[in-house]
C-alpha cells in the first residue's frame, strides 16, 4: 500500500485560494490540528490512489490542511479529487465542533450513466456509507452532486460526447481524546468514495456489497 502523499489544479468550491503550507501543521498551530495532519501523512492507502499534499485554502478557517489523489489504472486517470482539513480552535456554529472535512471528487461517466435519475443520490449515499463502514461518526453533512455533458460540433465533432460525476461536500468529524478526530480513518474513507467513483473493485472481502461506477470511456491518460 501506499503512504498518504495531486493534481487538481482549479477551484473547489472555495478551495481555489490558496498558500502551500499556510498553517498547515508548523509548530505554531495547535496540538489537536498537528495531531490530525500527522494522521493524515501517515496514512496507508490503497496502492491505486496517489495523494500528495496540496494547497491549502486561507480564508476558511484559521488552520487548513490539503491534499489532493488521483486513482490511477496503470497509464489512466480515473478519478481525482481534492480533501481539505479545516481547524477553527474556537469552534465554528455551523460545523458544531472545530473540524470539517471539505471535499470534491470528480470522474467521467458513460453517457448511459450519466442519464441515470437516480445517479445522484446513489453518488451521495456512496460518500456516507463510505463513512458509516468504517464506523466513524459525523455530523452536519452537506453538499452537492453535479453532472455534466459535453458534446462537440464544427472542428472538434469527431470527439465522442463525454459526461462526468463531481461530488462537493463536507462533514464535521467527531473529535476523540484530546478534541483530536480520526483523520486518517476519514481519509481512508474518502479514498473509497474516491475508487467507488472511479469503478474500481472492491477493496477487501468486507467491501463485497459495494456497488461502483462501470469503467468509464476513454480515461485521461497520463
Amino acid at each position: 500500500m501506499a503512504a498518504a502523499q495531486g493534481r487538481l489544479s482549479d477551484g473547489a468550491g472555495g478551495m481555489d485560494e490558496a498558500s502551500e503550507g499556510d498553517r498547515d501543521g508548523s509548530r505554531s498551530a495547535p496540538p489537536a490540528f498537528r495531531a490530525a495532519v500527522d494522521a493524515l501523512r501517515a496514512a496507508r492507502l490503497r496502492p491505486q490512489i496517489e495523494v500528495d499534499p496540496a494547497p491549502a485554502p486561507k480564508k476558511l478557517a484559521p488552520y487548513a490542511y490539503a491534499l489532493e489523489a488521483t486513482v490511477v489504472d496503470g497509464e489512466q486517470d480515473l478519478a481525482d479529487g481534492r480533501l481539505v482539513l479545516l481547524h477553527d480552535p474556537d469552534g465554528h456554529d455551523a460545523w458544531r465542533g472545530t473540524f470539517r472535512l471539505v471535499t470534491l471528487v470528480r470522474a467521467e461517466l458513460e453517457p448511459e450513466m450519466a442519464a441515470d435519475p437516480l445517479l445522484p443520490e446513489v453518488c451521495w449515499s456512496w460518500l456516507t456509507g463510505a463513512l458509516q463502514a468504517r464506523g466513524l461518526a459525523y455530523g452536519e453533512p452537506s453538499g452537492t452532486v453535479t453532472r455534466a455533458s459535453s458534446h462537440f460540433f464544427g472542428g472538434l465533432a469527431e470527439r465522442p460526447a463525454n459526461s462526468q460525476i463531481e461530488i462537493r461536500a463536507s462533514w464535521s468529524p467527531r473529535e476523540g481524546l484530546g478534541g483530536v478526530p480520526d483523520a486518517a480513518a476519514h481519509l481512508a474513507s474518502w479514498c473509497d468514495l474516491l475508487a467507488q467513483v472511479a469503478g474500481l473493485p472492491p477493496a477487501g472481502p468486507g467491501d463485497a456489497s459495494v456497488v461502483t461506477l462501470p469503467q468509464r470511456r476513454g480515461p485521461q491518460t497520463r
